[in-house]
Parts: structure tokens; C-alpha cells; sequence
């Protein structure tokens, strides 16, 4: 492949300003995997076909895709110290980003709405305290940062005006490895920062939900979605799923308690779509339904399922196994897409 790859390559410099997602076949998702020993990040198509596929240095996590250039950000698995800045026309890499001295990258970032800047989770390594690095786009030189308003920062959306909110998980790491060190004292909450940085709110859940972890977002409404990891004792079940929008407390979506004690206590993603909202957990092998209402609406069983997105009807699921899936809210069984030799990791993150 000499040839093509060789002669894009070529190009990159010059053309990728000009080119935009169509170009590299409109993917509708980038997604992280292992393949044998290897680890990439696929550009997926709305029918679960790899449009591209790149190398990773490690284990990836999320990726942020820039709003028009077809570039995206591949984050490593938290607390870790790699961000690829990725040319999806070509498959080089333009820009590796490292964190400063004592902090570490936390899993995922976002683009401003006009791409000019790339905002990344991060930790201050001794101690977990959360940051938002904040990088401009044309060369990826870090011009500052946020302080979060918690410790753990996971995912972070940002609203249609501009205001970003942050999931801060709240769970104190050992900076070698993942070892929680605050289980015991662990708060978690919701953070509005506005366009500069400022923070404007903080929502906590009740003092006994305090080993409920929040961690990924999908927006809805005015607000966001919540998927939480809960860290205590799972002898009786916990909410996992919760409905936050600023000026207003958290809600807690309930459900039976088989239905939750089959998430085991895990819900690793989560999207939104037509009215709907899908939480994942690839320990318990499921992926739960509900209304925004909170309405539980359908359970689907898949081993090791995790990644998440809207697809045009309903939602798409993969699993570390291969599987691509589509799956609704009426409890219809699981519609394979597509099945190939890659080990899916958590997300699917929409290119939007």
C-alpha cells in the first residue's frame, strides 16, 4: 500500500485544513479495540463497518472527534499520560499530547464548537484533584486549565451555549495504578463550568449515595444523563442511572431489583436517543432501557457489552467478543451488524 497510503500521506500538510469527514467515508462512530496483541481506534460506519483503522501505543479509552476536521483525539485508559491527536484521512499521527509534570490524563475530552480548542480530563496525579487541560487546536499547545470543582473527573459534555459539565467520579487513585484510596469518604458530583472556565453549580447525589460514582454523560434536553459505577457493599441494589439539568437536583431512575442486581452495580456507558436512554455493564452483560421519564422500558443480555450509541432507530452496542449490535426500547432481541476480530473496548463515540 506504498502507493495510496504513501501519496495521502504526502498530502496531509497541505490538504487535511480543506477536508472534512466525508472524506474518510463519514464514520459515524470512532471506536478503541485490541486486535491480538495489538490496540487501534476504528472509524465505524453506521452499518458497524471499520471505515479506518489506526494504532494506538496502549490500551485506549475514549476519543473526542474534532467538529469538521477529520481528526480525532485518542485518550488512553485513565489515570494515563498519552493523547494521539489522529489524521483519519491518512492514519498518521499529527500530535501526541502529554500532560504536565504530576497530572495525568482521565479517559476523555471534548472539542469547542468551533474546534478551536480541545478540553481534556485530567487528575493531579498525588491526590486525584481534578483539572480540565485546555489545548488550541492548530499546533496542540496547552494554553491552561480548570480546576473541576471535585476529585476524578471523567467525562465531561458540552452544552449547545458553550458551558461544559463534568462528571467528577469523586474516587481517589494511587498514581502508579488504579487502586482506589477514599472509598470510604468518596464524593461525587455533577460540575457547570461556563465557557471560561468558571464554576457555576455543583450537584451532589444524598449523603447515603456517596460511593455512587458518577461517570459518563449523554446530553438530554438541557441537561445531561448520568451512568454511575457504584463503589460499596452490593447486598441491596443501587440506582445507576440518574437526570441532571443545572438549577435542578439529580433524579434517580429506578428499577426492579433484578434488573439491577444483573448490571452488578456497573453501568460503563451510556447514550441517548428518540426519547431514550441506554446504560451498559459489561460485567453483568446487559444493557437497560429506560424513557427519560425514568420508565423502565427493556433489558438486553450480551456478554461483555459495553460501548454505546443512538443509531437512527434506537441504539448500536458492541462487546468485547467482536459483536456490533442494534437493539430498541421494546425488548426486541439483539439485530447483529457486524462481527470482526476486535476486542471492543468501552465507547463508541458519535462523530458529530
Amino acid at each position: 500500500m506504498a502507493t495510496r497510503r504513501g501519496f495521502l500521506a504526502g498530502l496531509a500538510s497541505l490538504s487535511l485544513p480543506g477536508l472534512g469527514w466525508a472524506d474518510v467515508g463519514s464514520p459515524a462512530w470512532l471506536s478503541a479495540g485490541k486486535e491480538g496483541e495489538d490496540y487501534v481506534l476504528h472509524g465505524l460506519r453506521s452499518d458497524g463497518e471499520s471505515l479506518f483503522s489506526i494504532p494506538l501505543p496502549a490500551r485506549g479509552h475514549a476519543a473526542a472527534a474534532h467538529p469538521s476536521r477529520p481528526e480525532a483525539v485518542a485518550f488512553a485508559r485513565r489515570p494515563g499520560v498519552f493523547a494521539i491527536v489522529l489524521d483519519c484521512f491518512t492514519g498518521g499521527i499529527r500530535h501526541r499530547l502529554t500532560p504536565p509534570e504530576g497530572r495525568q490524563f482521565n479517559g476523555h475530552g471534548a472539542f469547542s464548537a468551533d474546534g478551536a480548542l480541545l478540553m481534556t480530563s485530567e487528575v493531579v496525579a498525588e491526590g486525584s484533584e481534578g483539572r480540565i487541560g485546555i489545548w488550541e487546536t492548530e499546533t496542540y499547545r496547552r494554553i491552561g486549565e480548570w480546576q473541576t470543582g471535585g476529585i476524578g473527573p471523567h467525562d465531561m459534555k458540552r452544552l449547545a451555549d458553550g458551558r461544559l459539565i463534568v462528571a467528577n467520579g469523586g474516587i481517589q487513585t494511587d498514581p502508579s495504578d488504579r487502586t482506589t484510596l477514599n472509598l470510604e469518604t468518596m464524593r461525587s458530583n455533577l460540575a457547570l463550568l461556563s465557557p471560561s472556565g468558571e464554576i457555576l453549580e455543583i450537584a451532589e447525589l444524598e449523603p447515603d449515595l456517596h460511593q455512587n460514582s458518577l461517570r459518563h454523560l449523554a446530553l438530554v434536553g438541557e441537561g445531561v444523563a448520568v451512568a454511575l459505577q457504584w463503589q460499596g457493599d452490593l447486598s441491596d441494589p443501587v440506582p445507576l442511572l440518574a437526570r441532571w439539568e443545572p438549577g435542578r437536583a439529580i433524579t434517580l431512575f429506578e428499577a426492579a431489583p433484578e434488573e439491577i442486581y444483573t448490571m452488578k452495580g456497573y453501568a460503563g456507558s451510556i447514550a441517548a436517543n428518540q426519547g431514550m436512554i441506554a446504560i451498559s455493564s459489561p460485567r453483568g452483560g446487559a444493557v437497560m432501557v429506560f424513557g427519560e421519564d425514568g420508565t423502565p422500558l427493556a433489558t438486553h443480555r450480551r456478554a461483555d457489552i459495553c460501548g454505546l450509541a443512538a443509531l437512527e432507530q434506537g441504539f448500536v452496542a458492541s462487546d468485547g467478543g467482536g459483536g456490533i449490535w442494534a437493539l430498541d426500547g421494546a425488548g426486541a432481541p439483539l439485530r447483529a451488524l457486524r462481527h470482526r476480530a476486535t476486542s471492543w473496548d468501552n465507547h463508541m463515540v458519535p462523530v458529530a
